[in-house]
């Protein structure tokens, strides 16, 4: 750690509790901080290894046809996590050194009213992979339902309902029940994955080969479109990297902390990329719980794989999808985490998902990634270039929860590059992030060095007068 960042670690920099936010929301203490690199890693995989991120895998499979083969898809992969380990490494580390989490990082740039929008556009996406998540577990609860009441009981909507409440029951616990959860989550998922891969791979490796392993695929848009689809699936978690970063122990150098992002990213996009594209491949069918079913045809088995995807929901939702929607509710209606959490969950209900992904086809997930990672992409851009090139790695925390300081109300260059980059990136779609990166990133940068000359967002940074 430099030398010219020591001051800013949360020990020194002591935040007043009356600054109208609640006290989840002030920087995280040494003392606070009991998540280990172990635990991290547990964590990780154990949000990776998910029915969201092998969906992604089956989607490959359209109507039985792959528009990409297996070696295209890893080529992408391998590509999506180098830049998502590096991204999120990057964005971490103010979160990592000074303990604040993702809904304040944002008022360095946007302002405390500018910050209002952006974070907005972090929790929307979260509630939706919330409900998603939970549909898919619900999915297989409705599985185990079945077997064990002989085929009497069979409606996945009450299993939906719920699997929310008991999510919703488990994070009221806060952050720190995520480590037992994610751990065992994490081992038995993927011990039943591998068991399904030996099973696929011994009964199905004929049509699998052909239909994807030795299909022509392309290394043209459809190849770029899934590393934008990767990257669009973590763009929200990265982005909010300063969630998670406060909670891990100090005195973990940045190269380690992106280390333990790159493992475990790599072991869960290489099982369900794997098995996601090996069970539409040899199903037809694009929803994994139902392919599942269909694969392994053996009631035990499929209690045992059924079990395990439902914590799975449950685990990627601990980690990605309750924590800052929660965090952006506490900030924006000064409610207390208990309360804003369990509305969260209640919100998710909201989030239709049963509409992403259909039997035939998963094209709605990936449309809706697509669509809002032109958003994330600015937004993580402009934080990047203020943190990095504007403000030389300095904040002064303290200024950032002063309703009246010098972040007060909105920075118009921020909010005007968030339009122009998220505007770029809505022209192709298919490329929506890294378009919405280079042009928000880069509009952020002429802005604030050319337009708005009398703005106070300017002080502190190398465009100060």
């Amino acid at each position: 750690m430099s030398t010219n960042l020591e001051s800013y670690v949360p020990q020194e920099t002591q935040i007043q509790h009356d600054t109208g936010v609640d006290e989840s929301l002030n920087p995280k203490t040494e003392e606070d901080r009991t998540v280990s690199p172990v635990d991290y890693i547990f964590m990780w995989v154990g949000d990776g290894v998910n029915l969201g991120n092998m969906t992604l895998g089956a989607s490959m499979i359209v109507a039985g046809i792959a528009t990409l083969n297996i070696f295209q898809t890893f080529a992408a992969a391998i590509m999506a996590i180098g830049i998502i380990s590096t991204v999120f490494a990057l964005n971490d580390r103010l979160g990592y050194r000074t303990g604040i989490p993702y809904v304040v990082q944002l008022r360095m740039s946007f302002g405390l009213k500018g910050s209002v929008i952006s974070s907005l556009m972090r929790g929307i996406p979260a509630i939706v992979w919330y409900g998603f998540q939970s549909w898919i577990g619900g999915t297989a609860l409705n599985e185990i339902a079945k077997i064990m009441t002989g085929g009497a009981f069979d409606n996945v909507v009450i299993c939906f309902v719920v699997l929310q409440f008991v999510q919703i029951g488990l994070s009221l616990y806060g952050f720190h029940a995520i480590k037992w959860v994610e751990t065992l989550a994490s081992i038995v998922i993927v011990l039943a994955l591998l068991y399904v891969f030996g099973v696929l791979l011994t009964n199905y490796s004929d049509v699998i080969a052909e239909k994807w392993v030795h299909a022509e695929g392309s290394w043209g848009l459809p190849f770029f479109a899934l590393i934008m689809m990767f990257m669009g699936n973590y763009a929200a978690i990265f982005l909010s990297a300063a969630d998670y970063s406060r909670e891990l122990k100090s005195g973990i150098s940045d190269k380690k902390r992106g280390f333990l992002y790159f493992l475990p990213i790599l072991i869960a996009y290489g099982l369900t990329l794997t098995i996601g594209g090996m069970l539409a491949s040899a199903t037809g069918i694009n929803n994994p719980v139902k392919a599942f079913a269909v694969v392994v045809d053996n009631s035990y088995i499929t209690l045992f794989v059924s079990a395990f995807i439902v914590l799975g929901a449950v685990a990627v939702n601990m980690v990605a999808n309750i924590i800052p929607p929660t965090y952006v509710i506490t900030l924006l209606t000064k409610m207390k985490y208990k309360p804003a959490v369990t509305i969260t969950g209640l919100l998710a209900f909201c989030s239709f998902p049963w509409v992403l992904v259909q039997d035939s086809s998963a094209k709605g997930l990936g449309i809706f990634i697509l669509i809002y990672s032109a958003f994330l992409g600015p937004i993580v851009s402009i934080l990047l270039v203020e943190y990095y090139i504007l403000r030389k790695q300095k904040v002064n925390v303290a200024d950032l929860y002063k309703e009246d300081g010098p972040f007060a109300g909105y920075n118009p260059a921020a909010v005007l590059a968030l339009i122009i980059g998220a505007g770029a990136a809505c022209l192709k779609v298919e490329l929506a992030w890294i378009i919405g990166v280079v042009v928000g990133g880069s509009a952020y940068l002429l802005l604030m060095k050319f337009a708005f000359k009398d703005s106070k967002f300017k002080r502190g940074t190398i465009f100060e007068k």
